[in-house]
């Protein structure tokens, strides 16, 4: 094991506890803001300490180009993946509403409404500016940490196996709902930084997906 793997294997058992205390208590008090506070960091900290992180780009390549006289061959950067993470987000968010809207209707998923019902009592409570101030830092932390330097640290399958080191961190919560969540977040995430080589785009997709969820879910479920 190297010092990569070390760091990241030690900063994921620190930030897998603290996730799993943070369902457990009070939606809106002082001890839940500062251990998803506290969270984001142990995230971060953990990213950064393992080794550099890269943004990515999508388009590199060698592309046929003519200014003047002969077209020639030239190495072209590509742009940042912008698109492909915001895209991926509003996709995935569209997804998962409509997903509320059938758990909602149908009785038989009554079990999985009480799981979402569980998470949407700490978006109901506390203060709306400050839960989004979380949830961005959260998601952008999250993912500087599993697809930067976990998805860096594991030599083979690294889509795999980031998305079930993510999956098990997130089932701690004991909620299956933010489980599965972790598992469709994980592998579509993941697949963008394998496509892309950096963390830009998953960033953009985790934000643009949680918050959404953090305002679309309350109005689903309370409505």
């Amino acid at each position: 094991m190297n010092r990569q793997q070390a760091t990241t294997l030690v900063f994921a058992a620190v930030g897998a506890s603290v996730l799993g205390f943070l369902l457990r208590v009070e939606p809106g008090s002082s001890t839940f803001y500062a251990l998803t506070f506290g969270l984001a960091a142990v995230w971060a900290v953990g990213a950064f300490a393992a080794g550099p992180l890269h943004l990515g780009r999508v388009g590199d390549g060698l592309y046929l180009r003519q200014l003047f006289g002969p077209a020639v061959w030239t190495w072209a950067q590509g742009r940042r993946p912008v698109i492909i993470g915001v895209g991926g987000g509003v996709v995935l968010a569209t997804v998962f509403v409509l997903g509320g809207l059938l758990v909602r209707e149908l009785t038989f998923l009554e079990p999985l409404e009480r799981a979402i019902a569980q998470v949407v009592q700490f978006a109901n409570q506390g203060s709306a500016p400050l839960l989004l101030v979380i949830t961005v830092l959260n998601g952008l932390a999250e993912e500087t940490f599993f697809r930067g330097a976990v998805f860096d640290a594991v030599p083979h399958r690294k889509v795999v196996v980031s998305t079930a080191l993510y999956v098990v961190a997130t089932a701690l919560t004991g909620n299956v709902m933010l489980a599965f969540a972790a598992i469709v977040i994980g592998a579509v995430t993941g697949y963008q930084r394998l496509v892309t080589g950096g963390i830009l785009a998953p960033m953009l997709t985790h934000i643009t997906w949680s918050v959404t969820m953090l305002y679309a879910l309350p109005a689903i479920f309370v409505a």
